[in-house]
């Protein structure tokens, strides 16, 4: 799953042979009605050379030319197409290889169990896993807590913790639990669990096409037409000439003009943006969510595990006045040696590091440990008649208060300077005396600063979700680099926020994964849900991070920019392609007849009919020469709109028209040196 696919395997190449004769059913072409044109106009051309061939008459070596090369251009459209859906499909095999037949304990509601097979569970029946067993179902965790190895799924081989209760309760079928014993409520009925929609997601059965491709599709028929008028002008210029044009020239004309390029790859492009989400184990419930992301213009990004790493380090000690720092430091690490948590171990490190106080052994001390709680918002150790404490400055400042003690009067300044630097005071007491302020810093995650700068330049203004103080907020905000931040953050307050960009116009992105994030989720247009979060988020979002990942958002809306830059870049080099097509090779056709032609014919084909069947030969080829450009994506460059336009027109606008020249001109050539002169 999160390996890279090679873009042309063998066995990849040989299905997609198969899938592009199978596409030949107009059924199937009428999605994409450039290409349909193009086999309807084949087949006349056809029975054309057939009845030629029959009677004796016409020029049937060079109609039965056309016929290839009309058949070929079909089938190389509907190559790209297949060899799209082909990589999807060696997708799908290697996440079926993940489904399981096991037996599930499922638990009967009186008591006692049942071993039934994983797929005969059904939504809401309750299940019980052990260390060794695999989770037999999409589900949530209803009771106990669990390390889950989730590399069947995701790939990645670090186990992650699963529990009841918060915003990781959530649990794929064909995981595997490491430890202890966890009670699973199942929440999906066989055949619509996640695997289950990923499968039908990357095979191609649920895509639908997207607002952009059905207007792109409208857009290339209406070209299609203006190039009807234009073949249908040339046969009275050619009765002017004393000429005919036979219906193989007309039709060679016709599929040569019109925009087969971007007709063939349209398709493609939008199944490769999907398969590389998929990649990167996002499940997207449709193709309008991934082009959603590519027009995103702001990003809601919670602080914790996105912007930070998640786990605040104790950066310095700050006494209060008459307090050595060293005595600090000693009553902090006592406090924290049974605080297993990453800032309690760091306080412990911390110490170590300044004053080189070492880590001991409270065994022999008669120490009763004190874990934090929600209510104290303290925690701390009571050994050998000493009350050691480290906390929320305000439970501290109470604690002292009603054993008598007194408040420092240097302690509230303290604070605020630790939170106005974006830090995290934590406040440590030894007996009723107030001794000072631990500083834990939230530690930025390595080149954050440098990708905001990147989105910003692409015109994607980021805000920062935070539960912190707006002082904390702010500093962390600044240092960043995010534009805009949102402290104190609640359900009511998210919504809020995302109604009201939306109001002016912008379209939002946002990450979640708990239940009281799922109304934001629902709002957004494009929200992403952890899969280790609640059922309520994952059903609210439009896309579900099966890694759990709240960074991959970013790499959500680049994989969307992405999608409609290739989109954008193929469709200037296919309009610009045909109008290029167009002054290479009817001069060529005409000259003979008007001189007055010469000065436009500035390729000097071999003749007429070699000028028709380069150009055929040119329109088939070019298709399969830019399929992994479609499929492996232009990339993306950190650039304003117009720089965008102003890329496409230089560079794909400019090789559009003159890719043609120099293309059908070496295929003349070759055409020469073969005698079709």
């Amino acid at each position: 799953m999160s390996a890279s696919m090679s873009l042309l395997t063998g066995a990849i190449v040989r299905g997609s042979v198969l899938g592009a004769l199978r596409k030949l059913d107009p059924r199937q072409l009428v999605r994409t009605p450039v290409i349909l044109c193009v086999e309807v106009v084949a087949a006349l051309v056809t029975g054309q050379f057939a009845v030629d061939a029959a009677r004796g008459g016409g020029d049937p070596a060079f109609t039965g030319q056309i016929v290839i090369w009309l058949w070929l251009t079909v089938l190389f459209a509907n190559f790209a197409e297949a060899l799209a859906e082909g990589r999807g499909k060696a997708q799908a095999e290697a996440l079926r290889a993940t489904r399981t037949t096991t037996m599930a304990r499922r638990l009967r509601p009186g008591g006692g169990e049942d071993a039934v097979p994983a797929p005969d569970l059904r939504a809401g029946d309750v299940v019980v896993c052990e260390a060794g067993d695999l989770i037999p179902g999409d589900g949530e965790v209803a009771e106990g807590i669990a390390s889950v190895d989730e590399s069947a799924i995701t790939g990645e081989s670090a186990p992650v913790i699963r529990a009841a209760g918060g915003d990781r309760s959530g649990v794929t079928g064909g995981t595997r639990v490491l430890s202890d014993r966890i009670v699973v409520r199942i929440t999906a009925d066989p055949g619509h669990t996640f695997l289950d929609r990923m499968i039908g997601l990357v095979e191609g059965a649920v895509r639908q096409r997207t607002p952009n491709e059905i207007a792109l599709s409208i857009l290339l028929a209406g070209l299609t037409l203006v190039f009807v008028a234009v073949v249908g002008t040339l046969p009275p210029m050619a009765d002017l000439a004393g000429t005919s044009l036979t219906l193989a020239v007309l039709a060679s004309l016709f599929v040569a003009l019109i925009p087969t390029t971007i007709g063939a790859l349209l398709s493609a492009i939008g199944i490769a943006g999907m398969n590389r989400l998929v990649r990167r184990n996002v499940l997207a419930t449709s193709g309008r969510a991934v082009e959603a992301a590519g027009d995103v213009s702001v990003l809601l990004l919670d602080k914790t595990g996105t912007i930070t790493l998640g786990n605040r380090q104790a950066a310095r000690f700050v006494p209060v006045a008459g307090v050595e720092a060293r005595e600090l430091a000693e009553a902090a690490q006592l406090a924290s040696l049974a605080d297993e948590t990453p800032e309690g171990r760091s306080i412990v490190v911390l110490a170590k590091e300044a004053f080189g106080i070492r880590e001991r052994e409270l065994g022999d001390a008669n120490a009763r440990f004190v874990p934090f709680t929600a209510q104290t918002r303290m925690s701390g150790v009571d050994m050998n008649g000493r009350v050691l404490r480290k906390g929320a400055p305000d439970a501290i400042r109470h604690l002292v208060r009603d054993a008598g003690g007194t408040v420092p009067p240097d302690l509230d300044r303290q604070v605020e300077e630790v939170a106005r630097d974006g830090a995290t005071p934590i406040v440590v007491a030894a007996d009723g005396r107030i001794l000072g302020v631990v500083e834990l810093r939230d530690i930025l995650k390595e080149g954050i600063r440098e990708r905001f700068a990147q989105l910003r330049a692409g015109g994607i203004r980021t805000v920062m979700i935070t539960g912190d103080n707006p002082l904390t907020a702010a500093a962390i905000a600044a240092e960043a680099g995010v534009d805009d931040f949102l402290a104190e953050a609640t359900p009511e307050a998210k919504l809020a926020l995302i109604r009201a960009e939306q109001e002016k116009g912008q379209l939002v992105a946002m990450t979640g994964d708990g239940t009281n994030d799922a109304p934001a989720l629902a709002q957004a247009d494009v929200g992403v849900a952890m899969n280790a979060g609640t059922t309520a988020a994952k059903e609210a979002g439009n896309m579900v991070d099966l890694d759990s990942n709240p960074t991959k958002l970013i790499e959500v809306v680049e994989i969307g920019k992405q999608m409609l830059i290739t989109r954008g870049a193929l469709t200037t080099f296919s309009v610009a392609n045909d109008v290029a097509k167009f002054f290479a090779i009817v001069p060529a056709m005409f000259v003979a007849a008007y001189p007055q032609l010469s000065d436009l014919d500035v390729l000097r084909l071999g003749s007429p009919q070699s000028a028709i069947l380069s150009a055929v030969i040119f329109n088939a080829l070019v298709i399969v020469l830019l399929v992994p450009l479609a499929l492996r994506g232009v990339r993306v460059r950190t650039r304003s709109a117009a720089g965008l336009l102003r890329r496409n027109v230089l560079v794909y606008g400019l090789g559009g028209i003159i890719a043609p020249f120099a293309g059908i001109k070496l295929v003349d050539l070759v055409l020469s040196l073969l005698g079709y002169s």
